[in-house]
């Protein structure tokens, strides 16, 4: 992963809520077109990160991604669907309504998925959370929809924080088993200065400010961003 500024199967292992009999499928190929200009839309699926709360200037990371996302080819229409409180199993409950009419007669459909801190909060066991995030993904490729997936940075709890170490790690291996882009926030942005100071100065010690978002955003710009809109 490129070094961060300072400035800005089964899918569940033994023991794990009894699941390692589940199976998935692969996900499919992807392809662009080769010709013609590229109408895509992209629709973000999240929760209040991807909503961008706390950000005194309402951009959060998704619209700083999408801003710097241009191409004299490509026509991106972008929808932020993210909705605060939400946790994987709603995020895969809705995405089947919502995405659709997002998506309706534009030439490529792509889905960013950014989801985590609440399954956490909301007890939600870690086979339950890679089983969701697989079905979202799975159910995408089915249906040639290109997925890209971004983590959920870390808090300014400590045990938060050992838990979601291990949630983290375990949505890197849902995606690598099916080739899907994904994007590590926990662990460059874990010790970083400016995003310690983010957090000490939010209300809650979870959601940063302009600065953490603008943070985030330039990790997914520098992982894989371009590559996976392949301009």
């Amino acid at each position: 992963m490129t070094d961060l500024p300072q400035t800005a199967h089964t899918e569940a292992g033994p023991g794990d809520d009894g699941a390692a009999d589940i199976e998935f499928r692969p996900s499919a190929e992807f392809s662009v077109p080769t010709e013609g200009p590229r109408d895509v839309a992209v629709v973000f699926m999240g929760a209040s990160m991807v909503a961008g709360v706390g950000d005194p200037k309402g951009q959060g990371w998704v619209t700083r991604v999408v801003g710097r996302t241009q191409h004299p080819d490509l026509e991106l229409t972008a929808y932020n669907l993210g909705v605060r409180g939400q946790t994987s199993g709603d995020v895969l409950t809705r995405w089947h309504t919502e995405c659709p009419p997002r998506w309706k007669d534009r030439g490529e459909r792509r889905l960013v998925v950014s989801v985590g801190a609440n399954d956490i909060a909301a007890g939600v066991t870690l086979a339950r959370h890679r089983l969701n995030l697989a079905n979202i993904l799975d159910d995408a490729a089915s249906t040639g929809v290109s997925t890209f997936v971004v983590s959920p940075p870390p808090t300014s709890d400590q045990a938060f924080n050992d838990k979601l170490a291990v949630l983290v790690d375990a949505q890197a291996d849902v995606c690598s088993r099916r080739g899907v882009p994904f994007v590590d926030c926990f662990r460059p942005l874990l010790g970083h200065d400016q995003w310690r100071s983010e957090l000490a100065a939010s209300r809650d010690g979870h959601h940063p400010g302009q600065a953490g978002y603008g943070l985030i955003a330039w990790l997914v710009l520098h992982n894989g961003w371009n590559e996976w809109l392949q301009i």
